[in-house]
């Protein structure tokens, strides 16, 4: 059973019509004390209330309620109800105990997947078993990663929003494709965006799609990501490098499943999972300012992190065993092993860029030592200390300025294959500043 729990008849009679023909039985009141009354006798599946019940629209009635409820019914999922210019209203709500908030007036087939979403999540019926579950390739046994790999087979047969967190390279956009490939979804689109490549004059256009003849140079149609990722899932990477205008953008999407293409004013529906990364700490972001409080609760419904590699030691040995197995099949080289002083030498480096500068450093050790049957903590050693960038004295002296930025730039993708974290990190900017500047030189990675 729902109760919906809203002072205006009409909301509770469009309520109650939506949820019954969605095949739930429905209860609906229109005050806090008859929703006191109702939870303490029963539990319901979900909690549909409304944030004011009164002339006031300070929300406090709303969330005394919210507490209220789930002092009697903890584990009862609530959904907040609030007008668009409250969000505010419904952050504060979220952070009270409930699961998620939709605006009014409502799209009804968003308010049911979130509904629906919000009844799986409270219970276990979606966990998946160890022999269905597919891993995606994540190579490691530490209990860190176990407890994320558990988190995903229980929340992947659900549509909720996640957010990842961690270091550059410690996989994250594996663990997005475990959840798109373990989920319903499995058989649609796994569209992949990196945020942070993304201009913000192009962003409506990537995002949203354009009609020809929108703006100068839309020679033709464009199909957006979000309607690539149409019944499938939208994996949208380095989410904390958005500038607050796009944060704006993206959020009504998310809100609403709803967008407009450049140059077409029709509205059209998005049926997606938003899967979410970010190296960075959104909520140190949130507290000073650069990053939407309402946009970080729409897609953290769940959060999983990350652990750095350098917390997961037990994995390493895995990790390299995997990794040489993989190079000497592709490059048809005789098994190789590593001797027990190079896996100890290997597992007490730092790796700033986790697993993939390690997969970079057993590759390089494997290529250049192709001929030994084993390697050794000195052949690691060797090839670890030849990865540092070349300095601009060594091969910039007589160009310009912008000349020696370009080359660096160049130089460090080359350098780090293309991780643009780590060339960011090596060159000393931040990754949006990185874009910018490989925009500004017309340069590809």
């Amino acid at each position: 059973m729902i109760l919906v729990v809203d002072d205006d008849m009409a909301i509770r009679t469009s309520l109650s019509l939506v949820l019954k023909r969605a095949g739930y039985e429905v209860k609906t009141v229109a005050t806090p004390h008859e929703a006191i009354d109702v939870v303490r006798g029963l539990a319901p599946q979900l909690v549909l209330m409304d944030m004011n019940y009164s002339l006031s629209t300070d929300g406090i009635e709303g969330l005394t309620l919210l507490k209220q409820v789930k002092i009697f019914q903890p584990q009862v999922p609530i959904i907040l109800m609030t007008a668009w210019g409250s969000i505010k209203l419904a952050v504060e709500g979220v952070k009270s105990g409930a699961v998620d908030f939709v605006t009014k007036p409502w799209d009804n087939r968003a308010l049911l997947q979130r509904i629906e979403t919000a009844i799986q999540l409270s219970g276990n019926e979606n966990y998946a078993s160890e022999n269905d579950f597919d891993r995606c390739g994540i190579i490691g046994n530490s209990e860190s990663l176990l407890n994320v790999l558990d988190t995903v087979k229980r929340i992947a047969a659900t549509d909720a929003s996640v957010l990842i967190t961690g270091e550059s390279g410690t996989g994250k956009e594996l663990i997005a494709e475990a959840i798109h490939r373990n989920s319903r979804r499995c058989s649609r689109s796994f569209v992949k965006v990196n945020l942070g490549g993304i201009s913000q004059s192009l962003f409506e256009s990537e995002m949203f799609g354009h009609k020809k003849g929108a703006f100068t140079g839309a020679v033709s149609d464009r199909a957006g990501r979000f309607e690539m990722a149409d019944k499938g899932s939208i994996f949208l990477d380095e989410i904390g490098d958005l500038d607050k205008t796009c944060q704006v953008k993206l959020l009504r999407v998310l809100q609403d499943r709803t967008y407009e293409v450049l140059g077409d004013s029709r509205q059209r529906q998005t049926d997606v999972r938003v899967i979410c990364a970010t190296n960075a700490d959104l909520k140190t972001m949130v507290a000073d300012g650069s990053f939407r409080e309402d946009l970080f609760y729409r897609i953290n419904l769940i959060t999983l992190h990350l652990a750095p590699l350098r917390e997961r030691i037990d994995d390493i040995p895995l990790l390299v065993n995997h990794f040489i197995t993989k190079i000497c099949a592709n490059n048809k080289l005789k098994p190789i092993k590593v001797d027990d002083a190079a896996m100890n030498y290997l597992k007490g480096l730092p790796y700033s860029g986790n697993i993939r500068e390690l997969k970079n450093l057993v590759e390089r050790t494997v290529l250049v030592y192709s001929n030994n049957l084993r390697l050794t903590a000195d052949d690691f050693r060797s090839q670890y200390n030849s990865g540092s960038i070349a300095g601009p004295s060594q091969s910039l002296s007589g160009l310009t300025l912008d000349e020696m930025e370009r080359q660096a730039i160049v130089q460090a993708i080359a350098q780090y294959e293309g991780n643009m974290s780590q060339v960011a990190t090596a060159l000393g900017i931040s990754r949006g500043a990185l874009y910018r500047r490989m925009e500004k030189y017309n340069i590809t990675s």
